[in-house]
């Protein structure tokens, strides 16, 4: 599967501080629980490229698959 591919998989996403100063991305689905533990510095190049993907989406939103303006 790639990062392009849709998926029927549904998960739990959770995100917030820990104890020790790092930020944690948990993710929980079908039984898989995932605690990701990032440094502040690695938190905010994620969110950074979670805005750059967002505006990328925004724009393919706006043209379609095929690349031309929706109407």
């Amino acid at each position: 599967m790639s990062i392009d591919t849709e998926s029927d998989i549904s998960a739990n996403l959770q995100i917030g501080p820990t104890t020790l100063g790092m930020v944690r991305i948990y993710v929980e689905a079908d039984g898989l629980e995932l605690p990701l533990d990032f440094d502040p510095e690695e938190a905010e190049e994620i969110a950074e490229e979670l805005r750059a993907a967002a505006e990328q989406a925004r724009q393919a939103g706006k043209t379609g698959k095929g690349g031309r303006k929706k109407s």
